[in-house]
């Protein structure tokens, strides 16, 4: 019984790590898709860390802005907001009330 629930339990694990990378990908592309650096955007939310390496891995998986598909604001506002990334989900509101109008 302990290692079907140890396998349970990992599985658990490994499922939130990959809907965790999808948030960071829906972040780091929204990013793209906008002309700002999610390094950038990444370090004024969370100063205190040197560098997040799952963040440079998944920007390995962002294509050019011209291949991908839109990603609303809201949409990666609540993306952020449900992994409870609020200090993020500041940062990008900030950049999106100071980017210059859309036409």
């Amino acid at each position: 019984m302990n290692e079907y629930r140890k396998q349970v339990e990992e599985g658990i694990v490994e499922s939130y790590r990959q809907d965790e990378d999808m948030m960071i990908l829906v972040f780091a592309q929204w990013c793209v898709n906008e002309g700002l650096d999610p390094e950038e955007l990444y370090g004024k939310a969370y100063p205190q860390q040197q560098s997040n390496e799952r963040l440079k891995r998944v920007l390995e998986l962002t294509v050019p802005k011209e291949e991908a598909g839109p990603i609303p604001d809201e949409t990666v506002l609540g993306v952020l907001s449900l992994f409870g990334n609020e200090d993020l989900a500041f940062v990008v509101s900030e950049a999106i009330s100071n980017r210059t109008p859309r036409k």
